[in-house]
């Protein structure tokens, strides 16, 4: 007699699954778009408020603090209550702080509020991976996770738009584009009632007609099932995300979490501004930025096939080092052309690389686990993304372009390389 789970494996990908993934995917691009905002606003804030480098490199710093505590937190809570629970309440957390932070009169106060939004930001990201990973059947588990990661430059995009046509607008187009990020207020309400509590957490909790109810509302209608054989889950006994049976495969997810944060926010939160420092207008920097955001949607489409076809490591790999060799190559761009097409290419294979290590965090733990081992590494990872703001600056300032983008290719390097010490997860059960 098949379990839950391995049931859950051998489906199709259904209307149920589809309504899942886009309704956790909504709510992944409205965070990708609050945080994508920040690259546009700071930008504007600099000339509106007179602000200098380090004063704006706080606004989006403090963001990073708060989304560190609440991936942790955020984990660990949905572990004990529940992923779609604390997916709802994360969702409106942020969505209120991002309108009210439209409202602030002054920096120390902006910062505050960023603080707030990156609490619930931080929070929501892992736990809708997981949700996600854990509805998806065996065989496109992978590539579930990586179209749902995709949504993020659905976000960056509309950030984008909304940063060329609404925050470059006048003074208080900033405060506009705030006002826009409220929507995720509204939306948690949504998710709070349609979408389904995982499976697998309503069994760890004794829940089992909740449970089959779930199943079988995934079952309705389908007359054909995967041939593949069922996979026994992987035997993981761990307490702790530190005990001996995954402590290499976390001390290596954190190392790629930290060097991926610190290279992408590194670069994509101050493009913006390094193009108005080199001289470009604020309309023309946003252009450029909203052109290399598209590259995004390319790179997410060819992890989401190849995860499933070359396995986790080599994916994310293989993307790693395309994002050390694009940063490299942004650091000596000098023209339009050059800038746009350097820009294209770190997008692509940096957004690649993102929508891999999502899909992977998921696979490495048990259910006891899963939300708090992969909320723990996005919490270490936001150190970097915390540090990232601060540094850029004052590398640009002393050392110029070049070797700022050269750090953050060797940062990169450093992820592929750990890579390679995660465990394969291709085609395996989820471990229980």
């Amino acid at each position: 007699m098949l379990s839950r789970s391995e049931r859950l494996d051998r489906l199709p990908v259904t209307a149920k699954h589809k309504k899942l993934l886009v309704g956790s995917g909504l709510g992944w691009a409205l965070d990708a778009m609050d945080v994508g905002l920040v690259s546009f606003i700071i930008a504007a804030l600099a000339v509106h408020w007179d602000l200098g480098a380090q004063q704006t490199s706080w606004i989006a710093s403090a963001g990073f603090v708060g989304m560190a505590i609440g991936a942790t937190f955020g984990g660990l809570l949905a572990d004990k209550f529940g992923r779609r629970h604390v997916f709802a309440i994360t969702l409106l957390v942020y969505g209120l702080a991002t309108g009210a932070s439209g409202l602030a009169t002054g920096l120390v106060a902006l910062i505050v509020l960023r603080f707030i939004v990156g609490l619930g930001l931080g929070a929501e990201l892992p736990v809708a991976s997981t949700l996600i990973s854990e509805f998806a059947p065996r065989r496109v588990r992978g590539r579930l996770v990586v179209i749902l990661e995709a949504f993020w430059a659905l976000g960056w995009l509309l950030a984008a738009l909304i940063g060329t046509f609404v925050v470059s607008a006048g003074e208080n187009g900033w405060r506009w584009a705030l006002a826009i990020g409220m929507v995720p207020a509204f939306y948690s309400v949504y998710v709070r009632s349609k979408l389904p509590e995982s499976v697998r957490f309503l069994e760890s909790r004794g829940k089992d007609a909740e449970a089959e109810a779930v199943v079988r509302s995934f079952e309705e209608g389908v007359d054909k099932y995967d041939d593949l054989p069922p996979v026994p889950p992987e035997d993981i006994s761990a307490r702790s995300i530190w005990s001996k049976a995954v402590r290499g495969r976390t001390a290596a997810l954190w190392v790629i979490w930290f060097c991926v944060n610190l290279s992408y926010y590194g670069a994509f939160i101050w493009i913006p501004s390094l193009l108005v420092a080199d001289g470009f207008s604020l309309v023309k920097s946003f252009t450029f930025t909203l052109i290399i955001t598209l590259a995004q949607l390319p790179g997410y489409a060819a992890a989401a096939w190849l995860i499933e076809v070359w396995g986790r490591r080599i994916t994310l790999a293989v993307f790693l080092i395309g994002s050390a060799v694009a940063a490299g190559c942004y650091g000596f761009a000098s023209s339009d052309a050059t800038i746009i097409a350097a820009g294209c290419l770190l997008s692509f294979f940096n957004l690649g690389a993102w929508g891999a290590l999502y899909a992977i965090g998921p696979e490495l733990y048990p259910t006891s686990l899963r939300g708090s081992g992969t909320g723990a590494a996005a919490g270490f990872g936001r150190i970097a993304s915390i540090i990232a703001p601060l540094i850029v600056p004052l590398i640009f300032a002393s050392f110029g372009i070049g070797w700022l983008f050269g750090l953050f290719a060797l940062s990169f390097l450093i992820a592929a390389l750990a890579a390679f010490a995660l465990p394969e997860q291709k085609d395996k059960a989820l471990a229980s």
